[in-house]
């Protein structure tokens, strides 16, 4: 989507009640696309090289900038594939202009072209996101911080401006690394192109995990289902705290009015009733 209509669109998803937008990420697109995607029976993704990847966090910030009380996340940001510090800046300055309405949504990626280009490794993208994570906790406490670590090693620093609460992570992906990435380390965790009945196998494994903790936890779906009142109602009792859905871009056309009319009658028919 053009950036520009994501923002209008933002304004019309915040004035609808809706919860949250989930931005993708990617840096670009290879002529020669070697790595496999993983959430595909051909491994071979569902858009092309002209698809608009906005930065999700120049977009977040203008959308939030426009906005009250809709809250941002990525779905999901490929932190690994950039350096500490640029992660940490881009957050840190998107959840200060939001007033904290973002969580950083992250996931190790799949495309090893991506991680060649910007200069990180991809063999240890998971190892060094789970390092990453407690990084980035210190780096947006403001305060004096230092960090030696197997992969990241810095000596006392600061970087300003920081958000006045902490930055929730949400930690994307269905493998088992990335399922224990999320309870072990995360605060929640995002989860994808999923039939009900799988989705709640994930949920359980997820629960099971956890092992009884009390600790808040999101669990947020993207269900191959009609969401209404009786879906909602049975994966919130199984701890889910929010489903995906995408009624902009299930339009007949892609324009703008067409795009908005669209949430505005998802709000309509189905935020209405389910609340």
């Amino acid at each position: 989507m053009d950036p520009r209509d994501a923002i209008e669109l933002a304004v019309v998803s915040d004035e609808a009640g809706f919860d949250g937008i989930s931005i993708p990420d990617h840096l670009f697109y290879p002529r020669e696309l070697k790595s496999t995607y993983l959430y595909s029976d051909d491994g071979k993704p569902g858009f092309g090289p002209d698809t608009p990847w906005s930065d999700p966090w120049v977009l977040i910030s203008a959308m939030a900038a426009r906005t009250k009380n809709i809250h941002f996340t990525t779905n999901i940001y490929i932190a690994p594939a950039r350096d500490l510090f640029t992660v940490a800046k881009l957050v840190s300055t998107a959840a200060v202009i939001a007033d904290d309405r973002v969580a950083l949504g992250v996931g190790a990626g799949w495309m090893r072209e991506e991680f060649e280009q910007t200069g990180q490794d991809y063999d240890t993208r998971g190892k060094r996101l789970n390092e990453m994570i407690g990084a980035l906790r210190k780096l947006w406490t403001g305060d004096w911080v230092a960090h030696h670590g197997t992969y990241y090693d810095f000596d006392e620093l600061k970087i300003a401006p920081t958000p006045s609460k902490p930055v929730p992570i949400w930690v994307g992906g269905h493998s088992t690394a990335a399922i224990r990435r999320a309870v072990e380390l995360g605060d929640g965790w995002i989860g994808v192109d999923y039939q009900p009945d799988e989705a709640v196998a994930m949920v359980e494994k997820i629960s099971k995990l956890r092992d009884g903790s009390s600790e808040p936890f999101e669990i947020i779906l993207a269900v191959w289902a009609r969401i209404d009142a009786d879906l909602c109602k049975r994966f919130e009792d199984l701890g889910v705290t929010g489903l995906f859905c995408a009624p902009a871009m299930t339009a007949k056309a892609p324009d703008l009015q067409t795009r908005t009319d669209a949430v505005r009658r998802f709000a309509d028919r189905v935020l209405a009733n389910i609340r």
